[in-house]
């Protein structure tokens, strides 16, 4: 093709849409069977709703709904049904998405707290790396916007002593005032969920900060700030009933006074990666073979990185004198590891809750002798990790590690990007995407023999997820036409996989498709699930370059468990969450129960 008929042609594609010239097969057979003369009724369109797409509640009412969207796109020809152009356009509308666009918030949001995993970030006032990106509220508004119900503050003194910033300290991170975090925390709350907002304080302060403090958060949350009073809570409250409330989690100052140990320095021996910027992003890490590899150097302990991050260090501490009364009545999540190794610090206390932090390598060494009692301890209490401090360019972890174990805050850097990242927006996809959603039963139940749920066992297959990836489309409307070739059109593939505990964990990917921007794959693909309450569904699309790096051409995830059945519209994201306008796949999922 000449470079001048390739632009004509081009053109032509970005004016018009997909239309039913490009349909699969299998589309247009589907077609032919739920339809008549070319037309398909609001009968048809309803047995195929049932039949097809696994509406088994589906109504004429719904299936006549969808007709009269689609009459203003004039490709009905006078008939009162769908012809195969509107219904391969119905096909790859947003109304038939993976998820489903009506499900909203459905789980049981009566339980405890700590029966659910959290929306949780990490660092939340950071706008980019965590050694010298400014501070501020704006990466705080976006992720409440995007539905995050944890958000974390690292208060440090101001250089003149008199007020309280926010900063990641000990580095050139520039700060922001506390009071206009918290102002912006509640002016942007419940912009996305009415369930609570818990804010997390790494307190490096005198009891004189953190008596001005208390006055600031009173006075900027008033009623809606949840203040049990200065005692331990004997069980965490609901998220039913903690609607539109704010609640306050860090250590008592009490318990700041108690600690010995100076927070250490973290040091793998890594450096900050950077190949997040890499068009790929870095490849999520693999669980099975991390494990394996810690259980060869087997330290439960934690060896470095073993001091929490909210530990003071030895000065502060020496400057704690008094309590701050006022303070402490506002700490509703008492945050705290006991004296002691692991054993101490996962007891469950049968009069009170609280809340213990690890960082990722902690967890990832406690997972190796201490399972079960993980699972154990997540039952009553909240368990939040965080990623390692070596983690500079703000990447994150594989969040599986925590989920597996019953981890409720999985607190990740939500200012960073990729494929860790993409799991998160994907998990959080889940319960109308309020930032609570309940955690599998086999998390929360005991056995008759006073046994829980073992992360470390196999177990056997319970479902097998089938994917068929048909076409996709959108890329020469959301992309310069020499965006990913200068002179041809795109070469694109599709990777697709889970994301689950480690024996469902896998990725395959489909041929790619040469010189197309509406490549056409028909590749179909089964995953064995033994956990599917765990399990997401990753997506990925890739053009294929020989020379270089293949370029992103789009990602995506979704929890299996909410995963709609039958042919769907799956819109694809760029490497930092955002939807694309027009860029998605025609996917159908089938799902088996063993």
């Amino acid at each position: 093709m000449s470079k001048q008929t390739y632009r004509v042609c081009f053109c032509f594609q970005r004016k018009f849409k997909l239309a039913s010239s490009e349909a699969p097969s299998e589309i247009k057979e589907l077609f032919e069977r739920y339809s008549e003369n070319g037309s398909m009724s609001a009968d048809q369109l309803q047995r195929f709703l049932v039949e097809c797409q696994g509406e088994a509640n589906a109504t004429l009412e719904d299936a006549q709904d969808i007709l009269d969207k689609f009459k203003h796109i004039n490709f009905f020809q006078h008939s009162k049904g769908l012809n195969l152009d509107a219904f391969f356009r119905y096909l790859f509308g947003d109304s038939n998405s993976p998820l489903s666009p009506n499900l909203g918030v459905h789980q049981d949001m009566t339980a405890p707290l700590s029966h659910y995993f959290i929306y949780t970030g990490h660092n939340s006032y950071l706008t980019g790396n965590q050694l010298s990106s400014d501070c501020s509220d704006v990466p705080i508004i976006k992720a409440l916007k995007r539905g995050v119900r944890v958000i974390e503050l690292d208060m440090w003194p101001n250089s003149t002593k008199d007020n309280v910033n926010i900063l990641h300290g000990r580095t050139l991170t520039t700060p922001v005032e506390l009071n206009k975090c918290l102002k912006s925390i509640k002016e942007h709350a419940f912009f996305a969920s009415p369930y609570p907002v818990i804010v997390t304080l790494e307190d490096h302060l005198t009891p004189d900060l953190q008596a001005k403090v208390a006055e600031m958060i009173t006075h900027t949350f008033g009623d809606i700030l949840f203040t049990p009073g200065s005692e331990a809570l004997k069980e965490f409250p609901s998220p039913e009933s903690l609607k539109h409330r704010i609640i306050i989690s860090t250590k008592p100052p009490k318990e700041y006074l108690e600690s010995k140990s100076v927070k250490g320095k973290e040091n793998d021996g890594q450096k900050g990666n950077a190949a997040e910027d890499e068009a790929w992003g870095k490849e999520v890490p693999d669980l099975k073979a991390k494990l394996e590899a810690d259980n060869k150097q087997n330290d439960p302990d934690g060896g470095e990185d073993s001091q929490d991050e909210e530990d003071l260090d030895a000065g502060d501490r020496a400057s704690q004198k008094i309590e701050a009364p006022e303070y402490k009545r506002l700490i509703a999540i008492h945050a705290g590891k006991p004296k002691g190794g692991l054993d101490e610090a996962l007891k469950v206390d049968p009069e009170k809750v609280r809340r213990l932090s690890m960082s990722e390598p902690q967890l990832e060494k406690a997972a190796l002798t201490h399972g079960t009692q993980i699972v154990r301890f997540t039952q009553r209490n909240i368990l939040r990790v965080y990623p390692k401090g070596t983690r500079f360019d703000s990447s994150n972890y594989n969040p599986l590690i925590g989920w597996m174990h019953g981890a409720q805050m999985v607190a990740f850097n939500m200012q960073g990007y990729g494929r860790s990242l993409w799991l998160m927006h994907g998990m959080f996809r889940a319960n109308g995407g309020c930032g609570y959603i309940k955690k599998p039963e086999f998390l929360l139940k005991v056995g008759p023999n006073n046994d829980v749920f073992d992360p470390r066992v196999s177990l056997p297959v319970k479902q097998v997820l089938k994917v068929k990836v048909f076409t996709g489309e959108g890329w020469h409307l959301d992309f310069k036409n020499t965006h990913f070739d200068m002179y041809s059109p795109p070469d694109f593939y599709v990777r697709l996989g889970i994301a689950g505990v480690p024996a469902d964990s896998m990725m395959k990917k489909t041929k790619a498709i040469e010189d197309s921007w509406i490549p056409v794959w028909g590749e179909e693909f089964e995953f064995a699930l033994s956990v599917p309450e765990l399990a997401l569904l990753r997506v990925e699309v890739h053009e294929y370059d020989m020379s270089e790096k293949d370029d992103f051409g789009g990602q995506t995830c979704f929890p299996v468990s909410e995963l709609r059945t039958g042919i769907r519209s799956v819109p694809l994201h760029n490497q930092k969450g955002e939807k694309y306008d027009n860029v998605r796949l025609l996917m159908r999922f089938e799902v088996i129960n063993i």
